[in-house]
């Protein structure tokens, strides 16, 4: 969802800043690890020890339910997602509550279908939460296509066996090959 769909990058790392601050982390070696992982996960390797990680937790999630200022579809999504003549799914390493207010502070529609940060036992890079979208989906997932602009949630659809596309910038090894679109503007789908 975050940086495919909805464009929450200033919002995001401002949060992930402030905390970084606070707790004496190199911001720029979480930001450049974090990005498309969950909460929890981003906080249990970054914060120093003594701390009560869920209370940590629960502290970063409600700041970023109250801070929506900024949000905004990635180009091209609302429209793609509103026209989709094929059913359609978020996997998002975002807690389900703020996947929604995210969503539709940007002006798109909510899925039927959205799999989120507490509805799997492991995050992205773990192959989980598409693998649960498929199923709900009714799909086998090497018949769906992943949109992601992150290494981790590159790695977790690959896992799945679904085919993926880039959006955005994001490049490395992993990325080596795959389809790539910089916003959501041209992509059509199209029933099979």
């Amino acid at each position: 969802m975050d940086g495919t769909i909805v464009d929450s990058t200033t919002v995001v790392e401002t949060l992930w800043r402030r905390f970084s601050v606070e707790h004496g982390v190199d911001p720029e070696e979480l930001l450049a690890w974090s990005h498309g992982r969950r909460t929890p996960d981003i906080v249990s390797r970054f914060l120093p020890a003594a701390h009560d990680v869920d209370a940590v937790v629960a502290e970063l999630e409600a700041r970023e339910m109250a801070f929506v200022d900024g949000i905004v579809e990635i180009r091209g999504a609302a429209t793609l997602l509103t026209a989709s003549p094929v059913p359609w799914a978020v996997v998002t390493s975002a807690p389900r509550d703020l996947a929604v207010r995210r969503m539709v502070a940007a002006g798109l529609p909510v899925p039927e279908v959205l799999v989120a940060a507490e509805d799997v036992e492991h995050g992205k890079p773990h192959p989980d939460g598409y693998l649960r979208a498929a199923e709900l989906l009714g799909s086998p997932p090497a018949d769906c296509v992943a949109f992601e602009d992150a290494e981790p949630g590159v790695r977790a659809a690959l896992e799945a066996g679904a085919r993926v596309v880039v959006v955005g910038s994001v490049a490395g090894e992993v990325t080596r090959g795959l389809d790539r679109v910089v916003d959501l503007r041209d992509v059509r789908l199209l029933p099979r």
